[in-house]
């Protein structure tokens, strides 16, 4: 008998957008000194912070992206295998991004895979790709679990290298989008990174690899426009997303109240971010229709 078919990340990110109705990613990246209230500085609360967006917002996301500095540097490492285990139970259909950004070869990259899948038990990672298919490969044996590869980020200084022209006359972050849809993805584990701070860019990305899930940050805080961004990386048809997206906003969910009721607040503004994406959604292509019997 054989074994069953374990759904790929980009499977699983489709239900999610169909279950939810959404294409907003709600970051978790928790900073005591803008908790709420008597919480203000205390790291032993992120967990318990945290878990409380989650609580507010499951049924309004995509998917929840946890940035793994702001669990490292205040000692939460605990806090946030807790963490992933409680979307796990309240929220199973959500997958979860890991934002570690990780890019390094051979058994170090093998340890991170371990860290990302086996101790936090994410679904998708984010990694650099400067390395090469080596940074990315020991990833890919995690059956099911995704990869999401810095492409063009929404940084300024992302300029310096991915902007650069190649000799074959492809810029670096063309390269990298062309190497994500193609061999580097031969079992649809693979997506990108790209910042909402240019739509333009997006398209582009999107015309070289239009399966892949993207993954978008740097509405709101950052500067990019919600509606843009979607009309830039959306792709579907009548018979569903063929492009996943996840439009990531953290802080302006996060704290989006300061007061006892922050997570009802952090509601109120998924549910705006929502709406807005739904909104800007471009109208369906038609399906194919099915061939008539004869």
């Amino acid at each position: 008998m054989s074994a069953p078919q374990v759904p790929t990340f980009t499977e699983r990110l489709a239900r999610a957008e169909r279950t939810n109705g959404s294409m907003l990613c709600v970051g978790l990246d928790p900073d005591p000194a803008r908790f709420p209230g008597a919480w203000r500085g205390d790291a032993a609360r992120i967990f318990a912070f945290c878990a409380a967006i989650v609580d507010a917002t499951h049924d309004l996301a995509i998917a929840f992206k946890p940035q793994i500095a702001y669990f490292a540097a205040h000692r939460a490492e605990e806090q946030l295998e807790r963490l992933v285990a409680h979307v796990r139970d309240v929220a199973p259909d959500v997958p979860v991004v890991l934002d570690a950004k990780r890019g390094d070869i051979g058994a170090t990259a093998e340890q991170y895979a371990r860290e990302a899948f086996e101790r936090y038990d994410a679904d998708a990672v984010t990694l650099s790709p400067f390395m090469g298919h080596d940074s990315i490969e020991p990833y890919l044996r995690h059956a099911g679990k995704g990869v999401l590869l810095l492409c063009r980020t929404s940084n300024r200084g992302g300029d310096d290298l991915q902007a650069q022209v190649l000799a074959t006359g492809e810029r670096i972050y063309e390269r990298i989008a062309t190497l994500a849809e193609g061999p580097w993805n031969r079992r649809g584990q693979v997506g990108l990174v790209v910042g909402a701070t240019y739509p333009d860019e997006i398209r582009r990305v999107r015309e070289l690899a239009p399966t892949v899930p993207l993954l978008i940050p740097g509405v709101g805080t950052q500067g990019g426009e919600a509606a843009a961004t979607v009309r830039a990386g959306w792709r579907g048809d009548a018979r569903g997303t063929t492009g996943p997206i996840m439009v990531n906003a953290s802080r302006s969910i996060l704290y989006a109240g300061a007061g006892e009721d922050f997570a009802a607040a952090a509601r109120r503004e998924a549910e705006r971010l929502r709406a807005a994406l739904h909104r800007a959604r471009p109208p369906l292509e038609t399906a194919p229709a099915a061939p008539v019997a004869r």
